[in-house]
């Protein structure tokens, strides 16, 4: 899963120079875990992380390069752009 992980983050910073490197990874745990469970709560049969991993990976390269203009709207959403204090990429 780390590898998975890192590779999904390191497809995001070459897409976008916008973010650090902890901003990429929060932002791929996040879509992950939004589509595993949203597939989940519809009911849907899951189908495996190879099946998830595509799907970020099509995220990325659709929306990578201005998910640093994401403004959150819900509370559940709202860490993704923040800086932590740690430097870019």
């Amino acid at each position: 899963m780390e590898d998975r992980f890192r590779r999904l983050t390191e497809q995001l910073l070459a897409v976008n120079s916008e973010i650090t490197s902890a901003q990429a990874r929060t932002w791929v745990e996040s879509l992950w875990e939004d589509f595993e469970v949203t597939r989940a709560k519809g009911g849907w049969t899951y189908k495996g992380q190879d099946v998830t991993e595509q799907i970020v990976t099509r995220w990325i390269k659709q929306y990578g390069p201005i998910l640093h203009r994401y403004a959150a709207t819900k509370e559940k959403f709202s860490h993704l752009n923040k800086d932590e204090g740690h430097l870019k990429h």
